[in-house]
């Protein structure tokens, strides 16, 4: 048997850009992706600590030290700049691998989204 269970997950971040006119997606500071393990194109469920919005999206490699987290395309009508939002990735495994995995979480500054 297989269970999908939490891979990765960036805990609290700010919405820095709400780009409605994009083709759609989430763009993450590449430093923040490296910390919990996403990949660009990587998709990811994102919740709205704000407003209660869940929506399912995948990764844009962001430029890094920027602290940007953006969402594109018709996500952007979900949030609003200065949101504060958890993005979550899961994985596929067997359950009992499952049973021994530890995910990848980091509680990033949320004043400037950066890894503290």
């Amino acid at each position: 048997m297989h269970i999908q269970v939490m891979k990765s997950k960036l805990h609290k971040v700010a919405v820095t850009e709400a780009n409605l006119q994009y083709v759609g997606s989430i763009t993450i500071d590449e430093d923040l992706m490296d910390a919990v393990n996403i990949i660009e194109n990587e998709k990811v469920q994102v919740v709205n600590v704000n407003n209660g919005e869940r929506l399912e999206t995948y990764v844009i490699k962001g430029e890094r030290a920027s602290g940007v987290i953006a969402l594109n395309g018709p996500a952007a009508r979900k949030v609003a700049i200065g949101d504060i939002v958890i993005i979550i990735s899961y994985a596929t495994m067997d359950f009992e691998e499952a049973k021994k995995f530890k995910p990848w979480v980091v509680f990033p500054d949320v004043e400037t989204n950066t890894v503290v």
